[in-house]
């Protein structure tokens, strides 16, 4: 299909991309971010629904409607102080579009003005989600399934600008795609004393050292070899001198997994473990899971057409078959309700060599033409 005003819509793209880099908002706080989406879609004449700012929720008719298709853009940034010398940098101190969200954006805003230009062509209706703080948790896309977000909507879609993909690739994977997030703190409460003296003591310092051997454990012995977690810790807090052996040490880090499964064994190893072993030296031991999101898990028949649709339109050669990356993305939630695919746009290159959330982070916006008409390629290739 040719797509007509491709090139205008990459400009515009563009253009608003290197605003909104320049004005990046935190996560919940993207008001002028929301402010600016609301006033495109109002000059689109596209009909605004009722969700709680600052995320945006737009719907757009179809001919036939018996279907809503639904694609997501988020639109938060980064608390990063951004480095180098783009002439489009953040005038935002310590505030900056680090992971791609501007593109998103800017991106779905194109899909928008294309869909109201082609209105006679398309059968379902679109619901335009451009979702509010997705890098912190409460996740934004949580949020928005609680008012209801969902309720009239069939599939689901969206796309990351993905740097970790070859420029030119379009790839996704056909099931588990990203990691569960969830955090976790230890207290380990011991018996301080002077380090010369150290069988009066309970040394809660001693103890977190076999705490954090036993949970590689869990790794390597409680889960199967072909299923992927992580556990670790990065931050450990104790003691305030060489010489003294402190009452308490404070441990916490990060668990990631593909399945639920795989989350609910760590979680139970950890307990046991955690308790167990300062039970063993005459420690207590408690933990505590900060829960973040779930594991982001493709709908396989939906990720089976989108390749399909990406060998077809843009080439076999486009199409990659992603291995799942243990970083997480909330539109797991959406997953978790309705059928749908997420989608890396691969731009991995000399223009974007910085992995996101780097102070470098560049996104290359050569890879906008092809955003833009994927989405496209896939609103037709739905029927009501």
């Amino acid at each position: 299909m040719e797509i007509t005003n491709l090139q205008h819509l990459t400009e515009q793209a563009i253009k608003d991309r290197r605003y909104l880099h320049q004005y990046p908002e935190l996560s919940g706080q993207e008001y002028e971010t929301s402010r600016f989406i609301r006033k495109r879609l109002e000059q689109l004449a596209i009909e605004i629904l009722d969700y709680n700012s600052p995320s945006v929720v737009a719907m757009i008719n179809g001919t036939k409607g018996t279907k809503t298709i639904a694609l997501r853009a988020d639109i938060d940034a980064l608390p990063i102080v951004e480095e180098g010398d783009k002439p489009y940098s953040s005038k935002k101190p310590g505030i900056a579009h680090m992971c791609g969200h501007d593109g998103h954006t800017a991106i779905l805003l194109a899909v928008a003005e294309w869909i109201t230009l082609n209105k006679e062509k398309i059968e379902p209706n679109i619901m335009l989600i451009f979702q509010s703080a997705e890098e912190i948790t409460p996740s934004g896309a949580d949020a928005l399934i609680q008012q209801g977000v969902l309720e009239n909507v069939d599939t689901i879609f969206g796309i990351h600008l993905w740097q970790g993909l070859e420029k030119g690739k379009i790839g996704l994977a056909h099931g588990p795609m990203m990691a569960s997030v969830d955090d976790f703190n230890i207290v380990i409460q011991g018996s301080g004393g002077h380090g010369s003296m150290p069988h009066e003591t309970i040394d809660p310092i001693y103890i977190a050292s076999h705490l954090m051997q036993a949970f590689q454990g869990i790794i390597s012995r409680n889960i199967n070899p072909i299923e992927a977690g992580v556990i670790t810790v990065g931050n450990m807090q104790a003691g305030t001198t060489y010489n003294i052996i402190p009452d308490t040490a404070k441990l916490s880090g990060t668990i990631r997994a593909l399945t639920p499964e795989t989350v609910k064994t760590i979680q139970t190893k950890m307990v046991s473990l955690t308790e167990g072993i300062c039970q063993t030296f005459g420690a207590q031991g408690k933990i505590e899971f900060i829960l973040g999101t779930p594991p982001l898990i493709n709908d396989s028949h939906q990720s089976h057409m989108v390749a399909s649709i990406v060998a077809e339109k843009f080439g076999a050669d486009v199409f990659e078959l992603v291995p799942p990356v243990m970083g997480g993305e909330d539109f797991s939630y959406y997953l978790q309700h309705r059928p749908g695919a997420f989608i890396f746009v691969g731009m991995g290159g000399e223009k974007s060599q910085y992995p996101h959330h780097h102070p470098k982070f560049d996104i290359d916006e050569d890879v906008f033409p092809d955003a833009i008409r994927l989405f496209i390629e896939m609103i037709m290739h739905h029927h009501s």
